[in-house]
């Protein structure tokens, strides 16, 4: 007998777990260039606008305030409304993400939910009946009524025996949504005040915002955020069914509970502060589910960075694109975020969940 027999076979490298490695690389270097792109977008928005400045002048901004005009222009108005466009991007985003996936329906937004109902409602009904007029004010009822509207959603939908499932979820917010609809129709009708502001707060907006309010809002968006990044592995289960979520141990029920908490504080904070923005949340998780597969523990990380990047980039076109004033950035979003969204509802692959 040969020495090569009695050695021991040399193990052969898996293919599998090669392909696996190669596609976790690939996507934690698509996620290092989003982030800087994400950093490229930061910069224009603090730079274009309807002022001419220049980078050297953003620069000596962000250092501190000399009294000139353009330093003034950036730190009071640019830069807030930057810091604005992140935070209220990346909870659109990550909301969208973990509303499609406690419902397994790919084409769900946060305002699935009433949140966007509720908000609109609670403003009017401040302005209309309890004579509310500042903005910081208004801006907690939003909060408040976009809370009020998720909760009794989620209730209406955990009612009986089968529970608070995706179906129930579904129509008990489209039923609230129509209610409160209405309300919201009837008092702007009869109430001057009230139709104005919702007839400019809907459109959905970045600019004009006191920098104490995104102080204010932040702790509601950062525990959102950090909620949904910890139920990336939960969702994962949930997302292959009930019954087979329970066998890998995972708590139906808590986990649904846990993400209608988090789509509340991150919806909740961005639609107060900003007004009811669409497609953000609709389409950034289909894009994010497109590049990485359905994986939300992908998914989710590259929906927090490709939200701000798309609405700060539609931010900056609605302010070049008028020569006279400026598009408010839900109507760019709108207008971006329609086409994409029908070319991926084309390719049904890549939006499964």
């Amino acid at each position: 007998m040969s020495r090569e027999a009695l050695l021991p076979p040399v193990p052969q490298p898996d293919r599998g777990d090669a392909r696996k490695t190669t596609r976790a690389v690939l996507r934690g270097a698509g996620l290092l260039v989003a982030v800087g792109v994400l950093l490229l977008v930061v910069v224009l928005s603090t730079w274009i606008g309807t002022k001419d400045t220049s980078l050297g002048q953003v620069w000596s901004a962000i250092r501190g305030d000399d009294g000139s005009y353009a330093t003034g222009v950036i730190r009071e108005l640019r830069l807030p409304r930057t810091l604005m466009g992140l935070a209220v991007g990346a909870a659109l985003g990550v909301a969208g993400t973990v509303m499609q996936a406690i419902t397994r329906n790919p084409l769900a937004d946060p305002g699935l939910l009433g949140v966007n109902a509720g908000a609109s409602a609670a403003v009017v009904l401040g302005i209309g009946v309890l004579g509310l007029g500042s903005f910081n004010s208004l801006v907690w009822a939003a909060f408040a009524g976009a809370g009020a509207a998720t909760v009794l959603v989620y209730v209406l939908g955990a009612s009986g025996r089968a529970g608070p499932t995706p179906v129930r979820l579904a129509l008990a917010g489209a039923a609230v949504s129509a209610c409160l609809g209405g309300v919201i129709g009837g008092l702007t009708v009869f109430n001057t005040a009230a139709f104005e502001y919702m007839r400019f707060w809907t459109v959905g907006s970045l600019a004009g915002h006191d920098p104490d309010l995104m102080r204010q809002l932040l702790p509601f968006v950062g525990t959102g955020l950090v909620i949904a990044l910890l139920m990336a592995r939960s969702l994962n289960a949930l997302a292959l069914g009930e019954e087979l979520g329970r066998a890998l141990g995972t708590g139906v029920a808590r986990t649904r509970l846990a993400a209608v908490v988090t789509v509340t504080l991150l919806c909740g904070a961005a639609t107060a502060a900003a007004g009811p923005i669409g497609f953000v949340g609709l389409v950034v998780p289909l894009v994010a589910r497109w590049i990485t597969g359905p994986d939300l523990r992908w998914v989710l990380p590259y929906s927090l960075v490709l939200a701000p990047i798309l609405l700060l980039t539609s931010d900056i076109v609605g302010r070049v694109v008028l020569t006279e004033g400026e598009l408010e950035v839900g109507a760019v979003t709108a207008l971006v975020g329609a086409p994409v969204f029908i070319a991926l509802v084309r390719r049904r692959k890549e939006i499964s969940l």
